[in-house]
């Protein structure tokens, strides 16, 4: 299946993308309407989200410029003296930026 890239093409890209995505949100929350909410289950869905972030994170400290793992670092270090992520994400955005720019 081939979909053009000219005239309407980029639309209904978008549009199977945008219903692809809220196929699996949506199908996400109908599972788990079937699971009882148990203190195991909160458990899990607390580790999952720290280890989806450290499957993000892990090829751009390998892979990543000297910036990136300037900011990787500054925003740990922030986020475990504040332990707030906006200041942590702010002062992780600054010091790639200003690495960058030197």
């Amino acid at each position: 299946m081939t979909i053009e890239t000219a005239g309407h093409g980029p639309l209904i890209l978008v549009l199977i993308m945008a219903v692809v995505t809220l196929a699996t949100r949506w199908g996400g929350v109908f599972v788990m309407s079937f699971v009882p909410i148990s203190y195991r289950v909160q458990q899990f869905i607390g580790a999952m989200s720290g280890s989806v972030l450290v499957a993000v994170l892990t090829p751009l400290a390998v892979s990543g410029d000297n910036g990136a793992r300037l900011a990787l670092a500054s925003t740990a270090v922030v986020m475990l003296l504040v332990k707030k992520p906006l200041p942590a994400i702010a002062a992780g955005i600054a010091a790639a930026a200003v690495f960058r720019h030197l």
